[in-house]
């Protein structure tokens, strides 16, 4: 975890000197509101499971400064999660939670004019999980019971701004076991579409 703690350091502190880099530039602040579809799956070092992708959904608030072509965005979003493993006998487990997601990044816009912008970002991404579920036999079900309920991750994708809508499709690893027993990693893949109010 310590590891964990100083990577997600390194990542704020070189967020933050990307920013004095553009501190003489005027910055602009935008909020908006956000949703989208996520589809979920954690690795396993388990040779009896293989886990699977499942489809999920997630909403909540984003804020972002911009500062030339640089940009730093901000979002606190409610995540609906689900996954499913397959196991070599033949039996399948399904497992869900609802996670409270923070995700810092920070933006480069490579087209930037005054209506549309292509982005391309990269961040940390800090996740409170809670009220998991699983259903599936009682040895996965133990692998499960001390669910690990906070995470930290990284993420990056590509964006698409057109006035005041927002399009973002990004990728999120995370660095932290949700499962400690069966050493399970949640990736995701989500898909967000977002509108800035002002």
């Amino acid at each position: 975890m310590k590891q964990q703690f100083l990577a997600f350091s390194s990542l704020l502190l070189c967020i933050i000197s990307s920013v004095n880099i553009y501190a003489q530039q005027t910055p602009s602040f935008h909020i908006g509101v956000k949703g989208g579809t996520s589809f979920t799956k954690t690795s396993t070092e388990s040779s009896s499971l293989e886990g699977k992708y499942g489809f999920g959904y997630q909403a909540g608030i984003m804020t972002r400064m911009d500062i030339g072509k640089l940009y730093v965005q901000g979002e606190a979003l409610f995540n609906k999660r689900k996954t499913s493993y397959e196991a070599k006998d033949g039996s399948s487990a399904k497992l869900s939670w609802n996670a409270i997601d923070i995700p810092v990044v920070v933006g480069y816009k490579v087209v930037k004019t005054d209506d549309f912008n292509v982005r391309v970002f990269a961040g940390g991404v800090y996740s409170y999980a809670f009220n998991n579920k699983i259903s599936t036999s009682q040895a996965v079900a133990e692998g499960f019971k001390n669910f690990d309920k906070s995470n930290i991750g990284i993420t990056g994708g590509l964006g698409v701004d057109y006035k005041n809508f927002t399009v973002d499709l990004r990728y999120e690893n995370g660095l932290s076991n949700i499962s400690k027993e069966f050493k399970s990693k949640p990736h995701s893949f989500s898909l967000g579409i977002g509108y800035f109010l002002f």
